[in-house]
């Protein structure tokens, strides 16, 4: 395993963990202690973790929001981006929710000729290189907590767009309470963007399955398409063939 992919896991591995041993990283990822210290002295010093007494925990004082959520579950959520990235084809107007799940899309979007509609300002940040994505913004107030623009701006904006395909993100699903989501600012986006596109995907990693946030933006029902990483339970699966719901994963 290379470098890179082996910080990320042991990235993934504290986040779910909080703090652990350098023991338990030796152990897990079946490694040399000094290449665990090693690995661990580049995440401390990026200010990702924080050194404790014989371990690393993760460094709530100084990570911004987003930034703590995009380096959670990383690898399912590169698989989700692949996934969903496989029903873009040349020509779509699409539309990339705000998310630490959406921006996984990316990579598997650079050759394409489409148009993106976005509130995401990393995602408009980082696809500046690709000249065969046209970008639009929604425009709106800039919200740190979520890197994303926000108002009644953004609004107006949208219900301008014919968009046929949307690709958005949740805090968490239920049966009970829909599709739901933390910052009650990117609330009406998402049900405007739902209610304006011709096809709407889901992306979320099996962590947000019977979860729920302060807001709900749309039912179950209004999805088309549920991108995640591994098959859900079966009260899903039968939710998703009684509302003809497509259910895309890796199996």
């Amino acid at each position: 395993m290379i470098k890179s992919q082996r910080l990320n896991l042991i990235k993934e591995y504290v986040f779910e963990h909080e703090s652990v041993s350098l023991e338990e990283l030796v152990q897990h990822f079946d490694v040399s202690m000094n290449t665990i210290r090693r690995d661990v002295k580049d995440l401390v010093d990026s200010g990702v973790f924080r050194k404790v007494y014989g371990g690393v925990s993760v460094n709530h004082s100084t990570l911004v929001v987003f930034d703590e959520r995009k380096d959670r579950n990383l690898t399912k959520k590169q698989e989700i981006g692949r996934l969903a990235a496989q029903h873009v084809q040349d020509g779509d107007v699409i539309f990339i929710d705000s998310g630490t799940t959406t921006i996984e899309m990316l990579p598997f979007l650079t050759e394409k000729q489409i148009t993106i509609v976005t509130n995401h300002f990393d995602f408009i940040h980082q696809a500046k290189p690709y000249p065969g994505l046209s970008i639009f913004s929604t425009g709106g107030m800039f919200e740190r907590k979520t890197n994303s623009f926000v108002g009644f701006q953004s609004i107006e904006l949208l219900q301008k767009y014919n968009i046929n395909k949307a690709f958005i993100a949740s805090t968490g699903i239920s049966l009970t309470n829909g599709v739901t989501n933390s910052s009650p600012l990117e609330t009406d986006i998402k049900s405007t963007v739902v209610q304006k596109s011709s096809r709407v995907f889901l992306l979320i990693d099996d962590s947000k399955f019977d979860r729920y946030a302060l807001t709900t933006y749309c039912s179950l029902s209004d999805i088309d398409v549920l991108v995640t990483n591994s098959m859900p339970s079966n009260e899903y699966i039968q939710y998703a063939k009684k509302h003809e719901i497509e259910l895309v994963t890796p199996d």
